[in-house]
């Protein structure tokens, strides 16, 4: 078991700030996009880079970032990436497009600080409570990120973009001054010399097939939550639904993932617990899209296809997590793990809604749902290998 870091008091609460960080600054972009058609002139052929560079910036910066927690330390490079978060949100308030791009790719490198180092921070400062630290990390992530777009569309309506956006942003400020004291704590990997292998020194994680298995997992399932989350209002459109029924029913979807962010974690520590959450992964993503090509879809059928699948992402996302803490043996390790499943996870979640887009735009969206069906049950599969190993280094 891990020995606990001494931290400061507030590390809770700044962890909790960091979590709503990584989320809110990217999902309250959609619901603006119109605002910036109207202010800036943003042609619709860029909006999709407002979600995209973030993505590409994760899958290129993650293993980088570990490598930072490892010589600056976790605690001072997760500050470090809150301040380009700052920065880059507060670029964004000038309108300006080339402003706008500018500040979103910062804002993507500043939030990447918290996706690899926020589940170091919880296998080193809380091993004895690592599941109720995750849920609080992973509730406060998923429940304001659900909440975004909607947040950021009723602002947009009442006051200028500009200010929209500056009133979003001031969560990232409120977060400089929380993490703070965290900087007292600050800590640095350990020192290996030439003459002196420490005895627990393990291989790089980009040797390991099980790492390798972990990032499948998380790769897979952020490639079907971004595809279906970029699609799913298309497909419920193409099936008679109005725009707006169809924008609400993606939103249950996100909703009904927030009880996993607290159920995985609480459960993981049994073998029984993660059986359980990998078996409603299969049956929420699986059974949740397969629903969707039956002819004739009810509004009800599809709220309740609707919470299967948000049951599903929501468990695979948290459980992720869980792996990253459960399958290593120190913080580091930790960041090193979750680098190289984010690096590998968003690359595939940046591409895969332009493949699945292109895919129901030219053969047809039964192929796009067959083929999230498919990668969901490799999901399903490397779960179940994974919960048979103590480790990655088994």
């Amino acid at each position: 078991m891990t020995k606990t870091h001494q931290h400061s008091r507030y590390l809770a609460l700044g962890m909790v700030l960091a979590a709503t960080n990584m989320r809110l600054p990217i999902t309250m972009m959609p619901g603006l996009i119109s605002a910036m058609r109207h202010t800036l002139g943003l042609p619709s052929s860029m909006a999709g880079l407002i979600t995209t560079i973030p993505l590409l910036t994760f899958a290129i910066m993650s293993p980088v970032i570990a490598r930072l927690g490892h010589r600056f330390g976790n605690e001072l490079t997760i500050y470090l990436m809150l301040i380009v978060l700052a920065v880059g949100s507060y670029i964004r308030v000038v309108p300006s497009i080339a402003l706008l791009f500018v500040g979103t790719l910062l804002v993507g490198i500043g939030v990447d600080g918290g996706n690899v180092l926020i589940p170091a921070i919880i296998k080193d400062n809380f091993p004895q409570r690592i599941e109720l630290a995750t849920s609080g990390y992973t509730l406060s992530m998923v429940f304001v990120g659900s909440l975004g777009t909607g947040l950021s569309g009723m602002m947009a309506a009442h006051w200028s973009l500009p200010m929209t956006l500056a009133i979003l942003s001031v969560i990232g400020l409120i977060n400089l001054v929380l993490w703070l004291p965290n900087l007292k704590y600050n800590h640095r990997a350990p020192v290996a010399t030439a003459n002196k292998v420490q005895a627990d020194d393990h291989p790089s994680v980009w040797r390991l097939p099980l790492a390798w298995v972990v990032t499948a997992f998380f790769g897979l399932q952020a490639l079907v939550y971004y595809s279906l989350l970029t699609w799913l209002p298309t497909i419920f459109v193409a099936h008679g639904f109005s725009v707006v029924v169809a924008g609400n029913l993606v939103t249950i979807m996100q909703l009904s993932g927030l009880p996993m962010s607290f159920l995985v974690p609480a459960t993981s520590g049994k073998r029984s617990g993660v059986i359980t959450m990998i078996a409603v992964i299969g049956v929420g993503f699986i059974a949740g899209a397969a629903g969707i090509l039956l002819p004739g879809l009810s509004f009800g059928l599809a709220v309740v296809l609707s919470v299967l699948l948000g049951l599903g992402s929501g468990a695979a996302f948290s459980l992720a997590v869980v792996f990253f803490t459960q399958k290593t043996t120190n913080g580091f390790e930790t960041a090193d793990l979750s680098g190289m499943a984010q690096s590998a996870g968003y690359l595939l979640a940046a591409f895969g809604p332009v493949i699945f887009g292109w895919l129901g735009s030219h053969v047809g969206w039964n192929l796009v749902i067959w083929l999230a069906m498919g990668f969901s049950a490799l999901l399903a599969l490397c779960g179940g290998v994974l919960q048979r190993h103590t480790s990655i280094y088994d």
